[in-house]
């Protein structure tokens, strides 16, 4: 939507044309977007906000902010845009949402589902190897795919949505007091792919993207599986985050053993930090995310650098000793009242401090795993 210098939708003469469609438009490329769409197209920018009762500044701020180009005066809307217009525009009037936080809802869902639709589109479109029918190209198989799949895929959509918002909500109350609603207290973990730079000039495009698919993947995996949450991914780097300590070192050191194991991976290092992290749009920020990225830049090549708040909250929860003199002083003391002695899952040991860019000096800790054979 774009709004013009008469604030109508019209010309220098009041009229507009809805019926002018772009001729540089492709007939499939129309009838894919009726098919998933469910509506054919009937109103110009000014039409569709006059429908939905708001003004175009609105209109077209919710529209930039799904991520959508300005489409001038076209005849580009249907109804189901009418009435996503209402629904937004009937939040901030109700006060249930104020105006730049339906903002944000529609920049958040729309920077989210757009990665989405992307991938699952490439994907579709990369598994057809051979068209079901002999002289059809692929572009015409996009049609009667996406016509059997839409349906399926828009209810898992529902689905996963739900899940993902029953289980940020459990979160969000569990914190209990309101400030760590927003700013808490967790670890933040950063994986980077060794020499990625140097394999992008020695590797074919899609041999490349393979190797990227194949990390995100198992990364994805991982964290999740042991209780984190994959915040994003960055090609050759994840960001992830735990509440607890001990799940973020276990997280980080099966990533660091997995791809260890696999030759078609390079080496992997990993920076990990734990403190106050603000959390926006699905996103974290903060000094501790910044100390997490620039502990994985100094870490080793198959190591895992953490923190002095992450080491001294591992030793707190008694995942890991502050010393190994000190878990032989423990096990000692343990035997001799005939008892047994306490288990560690961690090592921490001390690195040199070092002055680190825009964060002072830091002490980095190795994390390692105190038993040799993984949990």
């Amino acid at each position: 939507m774009t709004v013009d210098d008469t604030g109508s939708g019209a010309d220098a003469d009041g009229r507009v044309d809805p019926d002018a469609a772009d001729p540089s438009e492709n007939p499939l490329a129309l009838r894919l977007e009726g098919l998933i769409l469910g509506a054919e197209r009937r109103y110009t920018p000014f039409q569709a906000a006059r429908t939905a009762g708001v003004s175009m500044e609105l209109a077209t701020r919710f529209w930039r902010a799904m991520g959508f180009a300005d489409v001038g005066q076209a005849k580009a809307f249907t109804e189901a845009d009418v009435l996503a217009l209402r629904r937004l525009a009937g939040l901030v009037e109700a006060g249930l949402l104020s105006e730049a936080m339906a903002v944000q809802v529609a920049r958040s869902t729309g920077q989210t589902t757009a990665r989405l639709a992307g991938w699952q589109m490439d994907s579709f479109l990369e598994g057809l190897t051979e068209p079901p029918e002999p002289g059809m190209s692929r572009t015409e198989v996009t049609y009667p795919i996406i016509e059997l799949l839409l349906p399926e895929l828009e209810e898992f959509l529902v689905y996963v949505w739900r899940r993902q918002l029953a289980a940020s909500a459990g979160r969000v109350v569990q914190a209990g007091d309101d400030e760590e609603m927003v700013d808490r207290r967790l670890a933040v973990g950063f994986a980077d792919l060794v020499g990625f730079t140097r394999l992008t000039r020695r590797m074919e495009e899609e041999e490349l993207g393979e190797l990227v698919e194949a990390f995100e993947t198992t990364a994805a995996d991982l964290v999740a599986a042991r209780g984190g949450r994959l915040i994003k991914t960055l090609g050759d780097e994840v960001l992830f985050s735990a509440d607890d300590a001990g799940v973020a070192a276990e997280i980080a050191l099966r990533l660091i053993e997995t791809m260890a194991n696999d030759e078609t991976m390079p080496e992997l290092r990993v920076g990990i930090a734990f403190g106050t992290v603000t959390t926006r749009m699905g996103d974290v920020f903060g000094t501790t995310v910044n100390l997490a990225s620039r502990l994985t830049s100094i870490a080793p090549r198959d190591a895992v650098l953490v923190d002095s708040a992450f080491a001294e909250e591992l030793i707190r929860s008694g995942e890991s000793p502050a010393s190994e003199a000190e878990a032989a002083e423990a096990a000692a003391a343990a035997e001799k009242e005939g008892e047994e002695p306490p288990t560690y899952r961690f090592a921490l040991q001390p690195m040199w401090q070092r002055p680190v860019r825009g964060l002072g000096v830091v002490e980095p800790w190795l994390l390692t795993r105190r038993d040799s054979s993984p949990a």
